[in-house]
C-alpha cells in the first residue's frame, strides 16, 4: 500500500519585461504539469499538491543525491525550499539554482509538507541512492 501524501507546492517566478509571460509559464508547468498558474504584478505564482513528474524528472536526470542536499539543506520545520534556473525548466530539464540569481531571476518552490512528514516525503520524491542506484526506503 502506497503512502498518500498531503502537501501544498507554491511556485514563484518573476517576469521581465524582457520575457513572454507565456515562457515562464511553460517553466513551471513543465516541471509541474498539475500546477494552476495565476499571474500577479511582475510575477507568476503556481500552486499544486503532488510532485510526481518532479520526482521523475530527478530520477530520469539522475540527481537524486543532490535534489537530497538541496531539499535538507533548505528544510524549515515542515517546509523545505528551493530555487531552479527559469531557462532550464522550459526545457523541461532540472537544475537547481545556487548562489547569486540569475539576471531573470530563478523559479522559487516552497513545498510546505501536511502529512506524513517531510523525512517521508523526500524519501520518496528524491529516494536515498547506492551506488547512484535508488534504495527501497
Amino acid at each position: 500500500m502506497s503512502t498518500v501524501y498531503s502537501i501544498d507546492v507554491q511556485i514563484t517566478a518573476p517576469v521581465n519585461d524582457t520575457e513572454v509571460t507565456d515562457r515562464v509559464a511553460d517553466a513551471i508547468t513543465n516541471l509541474f504539469p498539475g500546477a494552476t498558474v495565476e499571474q500577479g504584478p511582475g510575477e507568476l505564482r503556481g500552486e499544486t499538491h503532488e510532485l510526481e513528474h518532479f520526482s521523475e524528472l530527478l530520477h530520469r536526470h539522475e540527481i537524486l543525491d543532490t535534489a537530497r542536499g538541496i531539499f535538507f539543506e533548505n528544510r524549515r520545520g515542515d517546509t523545505f525550499s528551493f530555487d531552479l534556473k527559469k531557462q532550464a525548466a522550459f526545457e523541461g530539464r532540472v537544475n537547481f539554482a545556487v548562489g547569486d540569481p540569475s539576471e531573470l531571476g530563478d523559479l522559487h518552490v516552497r513545498v510546505r509538507v501536511n502529512d506524513p512528514d517531510v523525512e517521508s516525503l523526500v524519501d520518496h520524491v528524491a529516494p536515498p541512492t547506492e551506488g547512484g542506484r535508488p534504495l527501497d526506503v
